[in-house]
Parts: structure tokens; sequence; C-alpha cells
């Protein structure tokens, strides 16, 4: 059969070469003129640092075929994500631990202490929080979510914390021990020599051609037996019901000498500071040695017409939009919605990997 994909990232790369393994014939079309779309990796012209152009992808999971997967492509080498935060003028330890309570309230708890410490501090007026800020209120109580939550939130998704699910907090641990391990996943790690790396290895197949600074347009379709779409899902539509919201990143990347912040992330909480994190590179590749540094400022704001989407915006009101998106989407022959931006998903990068390989998975048994 002859396969269509539109887009060159991870879910139709995954799918890709399943199918092209399988003796189909692959052909990608990816608007921009690189792979790996927004987890594309290159060298900084100016200090050889390996950067993440799109904002930091680290890799962690507790799914082993997925793990052996990627580990197939590319060798991932040892990485631990550990966040800091300025606020108020002072620097943290995230996720919020042990140590960051100590810190914050200037005591010397035990971990059974804090434990008690923070529950003192919890609104339990709030049975079952409805929103972001409802949820921190509950869990945290208002001096930590004030600190380190309130205003990095509406910096990043350019809403009031009561408009946001309350879901997006509880991907955000609080941790009574010193553990200060961003993640909790049994893997984690870099590719060795970046993602768009990774990309490639996976695309490399004969049955797979690519094609950049080419967009795939529907009245191209009918070219196709099937054609998997990891593109924006209104835009599929032609924004005939109305666009989706989106957050998008602006950066502003800076050069130093040495270790400039020494750490890879840190979060700036304030809602007076407009950026909502600086990002260091070459801590990402730990294993490499460079005199110079890049770094990334990052904004957040919201996506126009023409920026690229990266966050989809889901609020505590009910999405009329989105639904009639979704219904038009389930009735469409001979395409499958695929991705972060074809579900109008938030997908870390396994759950990307292991969403398209069930979609292998259901293409195999409907079609064979």
């Amino acid at each position: 059969m002859k396969i269509g994909m539109a887009g060159a990232g991870l879910s139709c790369a995954v799918i890709g070469r399943a199918l092209a393994e399988d003796g189909h014939h692959v052909t990608i079309f990816e608007s921009r003129s690189h792979l790996a779309g927004n987890c594309y990796t290159e060298r900084d012209s100016e200090t050889g640092v390996l950067v993440h152009s799109y904002g930091p992808h680290i890799f962690h999971t507790d799914d082993d075929e997925v793990w052996a997967y990627v580990n197939r492509f590319s060798r991932f080498l040892p990485y631990v994500n550990r966040v800091k935060a300025t606020t108020q003028g002072r620097v943290f330890s995230l996720p919020i631990n042990l140590l960051t309570i100590n810190q914050y309230f200037g005591t010397t708890l035990s971990p059974s202490e804090a434990q008690a410490f923070i529950a003192e501090r919890a609104d339990k007026s709030i049975k079952e929080p409805a929103n972001f800020e409802e949820q921190a209120l509950r869990f945290i109580g208002r001096e930590l979510y004030e600190a380190f939550f309130r205003g990095y939130t509406r910096k990043q998704w350019g809403r009031e914390p009561t408009e946001i699910p309350a879901s997006i907090l509880k991907r955000l641990p609080v941790r009574f021990n010193y553990d200060d391990n961003y993640f909790s996943h049994r893997y984690q790690g870099m590719p060795e020599h970046g993602y768009t790396h990774l990309v490639e290895q996976i695309l490399d197949h004969p049955n797979i051609d690519v094609h950049l600074d080419n967009a795939l347009h529907r009245s191209q379709m009918d070219r196709f037996d099937h054609v998997f779409w990891s593109g924006p899902l209104d835009a599929y539509f032609d924004h005939q019901f109305g666009r989706l919201e989106y957050r998008t990143l602006d950066f502003e990347r800076i050069h130093g000498e040495g270790d400039v912040q020494g750490c890879a992330v840190m979060n700036y909480c304030d809602e007076s500071v407009p950026w909502t994190r600086i990002t260091e590179h070459k801590h990402f590749s730990p294993w490499e040695e460079h005199e110079g540094s890049t770094l990334f400022r990052e904004y957040s704001r919201a996506c126009g017409e023409n920026d690229i989407a990266y966050y989809p915006i889901h609020l505590t009101t009910a999405d009329t939009v989105l639904k009639r998106y979704q219904e038009a989407a389930r009735k469409e022959e001979g395409v499958t919605f695929v991705g972060r931006l074809g579900t109008y998903r938030y997908l870390d990068m396994d759950v990307t990997i292991r969403a398209a390989m069930d979609a292998v998975a259901d293409w195999r048994t409907q079609y064979g």
C-alpha cells in the first residue's frame, strides 16, 4: 500500500518505520526544513554545543518496549533532570522536596515532620479540587503555591490558574525526602548524538521517502491508500469550526563562557520576570566538553496563525470546538490522526512513541 504522512516527528517516524518494514511504501511530508519536529537538535554554530532548538526534551519512561525501541536506533546515555527555581530572590530545588520545604520555611524538619507541617497548611475545605489553584491549595497550601506555581502558571499558560484543569498539577510531585530527580521513571537518558540523529536512524529505510519544506495538502491525499496526520487537527479541516488554542514559545539565545548558571534548567517563578525559564544546553550532554556555553531564555505566549504550536490549552470549561473536530476526525475515512497536534493532547516523548506503536497495531488489525 501507499502510505502518506504529514509530519516528520516521532509519531510518523515510528509509524512509518513499522509500515515500511511491513513492505508498504511510505512518503513523509514535512513543512519544516528538518526532521524530528519539536525535539529537533543541532549544533550551535558559535559554541558547538548540542542545543534543543525548540526547548529541552528529556527522555524518561517506565515502558520497557519503548525504551528498547529508542535504544535500537541510538545509544542513550544517563541523564537526570535536576531543576532549580528562582523565586522571591532565592534559589530552590524542584520538584518540591524536603530540601525545598526546609529552605523555604527555614526549618530542619524530618520527612514525617515535613509531611505533617505541609498537611497543616493545606486547605482542607477543598474536598474535590476543580482547577489548578484549588488542587495546589489542597495539596501544598498557599505559601508554596504562590511562591512556585501561581506566577509561573500565569506566564506559561496566559490564563488564571482557576481556568486550568487540576490534572496539570498532578504531574508535579511533592517529595518528603531529599530526592531532587524531576522524574521518577526507571529509564531516563539522552540520545548520545541528539534527537535529530535518532529520528534520522528510524527513517533510514528504503521504503521511506521524506520531503522536507513540503507540507501535505488534502488535495494530495487521494494519491495514498491511507494517511497518518500529525499536523494540527483544526488545520486538517481548514479551521472550519474555528481555531483550537495553543501556546507557543519564543527563545532568546545567549552565549557565554564556562558554566554560566550551574544547572540545565532554572525556572523563574516570579511573575515580574518576563521569561519562564533559562536552559543551559551543555548540561543536557554532560559527556561532552565545551569551553563556550549556549543558553535559551524561554518566553510563552499565545500561538498565532503562523507560529509553531507547542502546548494545547485545555480549560476547565467545556471545549465545544474541540469536540466538533474530534467528531469530524472519527468520521474521516482513510486518515489516522496521531501525535500531540493531531490528537490535541500534551504528550511526553515516551507516550508519543507508545501511542504510535498502538496506532500501528490498530492499523494492522484493520488493514492487515
